[in-house]
């Protein structure tokens, strides 16, 4: 994830400020998050993710028989 959020971030031409501002979150967080650091709250995680349009999508076997049963 650290990878993907710093690649985004210098496609578009951000600061790690700027993507913090943008965001919501502490200036620190852009940082924890790049550095792959693990105790970085899902929510804050969600808040830098959608700044930068980036999607979480959830896949498993069962995933199929999920959306079936819907």
């Amino acid at each position: 994830m650290s990878e993907i959020v710093l690649f985004h971030r210098k496609k578009s031409g951000l600061t790690r400020n700027q993507l913090a501002d943008l965001s919501g979150v502490g200036k620190t967080a852009i940082y924890d998050i790049e550095k792959g650091k693990e105790t970085i709250r899902f929510s804050t995680l969600q808040k830098v993710l959608k700044t930068l349009n980036i999607r979480i999508v959830f896949t498993s076997p069962l995933m199929e028989a999920l959306n079936e049963k819907s």
